[in-house]
């Protein structure tokens, strides 16, 4: 099974690029929902109230996500503790999910992979990447939040510079409106996707 990673930084539009693999039978792994997930194992709430206190769970046992955020936005070292937690579970539940799937590859969907040096675990790395302003504009929309809000966020993220240089291919997304020219992408990916598992090869940067 080839895994490949579909990464871009914060409105570039990925989730979207994510639904057309989806559309032509290509299954998708969303690491930031299936991380969520995992804060219900017993495993992990134990280890989550040890670290950081009762508090980051209710009474019903469901995670106190608001109490999370104000720890680990705040704390680099308590972000990496969860990290810790998470990314070995997380990981081994990609890797056991994209065994039990049929298709000739999945993909998986993270917004930071460069970041986290993830890349080394696929065989090829997808970017979708539009410029600045766009997506600016589409968080500030989608969020209702102000500009430097966003920019925040984006200075936690490599630059696009960054990940074009780092990334095997590269979906442009600038346009909102050109569906078909975003379809076309995904379409010219898939296909030699499939040329490369077909001969057994995947060029790597």
């Amino acid at each position: 099974m080839k895994k490949i990673g579909l990464t871009g930084n914060i409105g570039s539009g990925k989730s979207w690029v994510s639904q057309l693999f989806q559309h032509i039978d290509i299954p998708v792994f969303n690491s930031d929902e299936e991380a969520k997930r995992l804060y219900d194992r017993d495993d992990i709430r134990e280890a989550m109230k040890a670290r950081f206190g009762a508090d980051v769970y209710f009474d019903d046992n469901q995670v106190n996500r608001k109490r999370v955020a104000e720890i680990i936005f705040n704390d680099a070292e308590a972000m990496h503790d969860v990290e810790l937690m998470l990314y070995p579970v997380l990981n081994a539940w990609f890797d056991e999910w994209a065994e039990q799937q049929k298709s000739p590859y999945v993909l998986y969907e993270s917004a930071i992979i460069f970041e986290k040096g993830l890349s080394e675990r696929f065989d090829a790395v997808i970017l979708v990447s539009a410029s600045e302003q766009t997506r600016l504009r589409r968080v500030m929309l989608r969020d209702h939040c102000d500009e430097e809000t966003v920019r925040e966020r984006m200075e936690a993220q490599w630059t696009e510079k960054e990940k074009r240089e780092n990334a095997d291919f590269i979906i442009e997304h600038d346009n909102d409106d050109e569906d078909d020219y975003l379809l076309e992408q995904v379409l010219n990916i898939h296909e030699t996707l499939l040329a490369q598992r077909k001969f057994h090869f995947f060029s790597k940067k």
